[in-house]
């Protein structure tokens, strides 16, 4: 079983968990995965390729707002996902959660499942949240993942994710109440 830890200020990332989180990331961006971030180059990448974005996740980090939970064997990273409370006043009640990652060889140890069950209590307990979103690119089987986990699919944007000409992916739109 993974131990957890939750930040919920910048300054709480330290250089190097700065460094695994990018390594992480950089490791799930090359072998497939679907949280590319914008200003990234094609993969495969490398951990300095997704430090800003690391950096832009610290910085938004918040106690109310924002909070960024990781999973840990052994003291090692393994995994790692954001939560955030939507901004606008008609949607407060509901968070989103992004950047579900895991270290791309410790899948299928249930970690991803673990951190999913862990933000359940977070966004509800510590964030008083009612509802909780995502996003999830299809073709990638991310949808039963989530299903597994309790999520239900409330609808698809068609086509909307290009990764290469001819090569269109649905998002898939997925909440759970909580």
């Amino acid at each position: 079983m993974p131990t957890f830890s939750q930040f919920i200020r910048s300054s709480d990332l330290t250089g190097p968990l700065r460094r695994d989180l990018a390594a992480c990331w950089a490791g799930v961006v090359n072998a497939g995965g679907a949280v590319i971030p914008p200003d990234c180059p094609p993969p495969p990448v490398a951990p300095a390729d997704v430090g800003a974005a690391v950096n832009r996740i610290a910085d938004s980090l918040a106690s109310d707002h924002g909070r960024l939970l990781t999973a840990s064997l052994d003291g090692v990273l393994a995994g790692w996902l954001v939560v955030r409370r939507e901004a606008h006043p008609l949607e407060a009640h509901c968070g989103m959660v992004n950047h579900v990652q895991t270290q791309v060889h410790l899948r299928s140890l249930g970690i991803g499942a673990a951190l999913m069950h862990r933000v359940h209590h977070i966004a509800r307990e510590e964030m008083g949240l009612e509802r909780l979103k995502l996003t999830a690119r299809a073709g990638l089987g991310l949808e039963h993942f989530y299903r597994k986990a309790g999520w239900t699919e409330v609808g698809r944007w068609p086509g909307v994710l290009r990764l290469a000409p001819g090569d269109d992916r649905d998002e898939i739109l997925m909440s759970i109440a909580l």
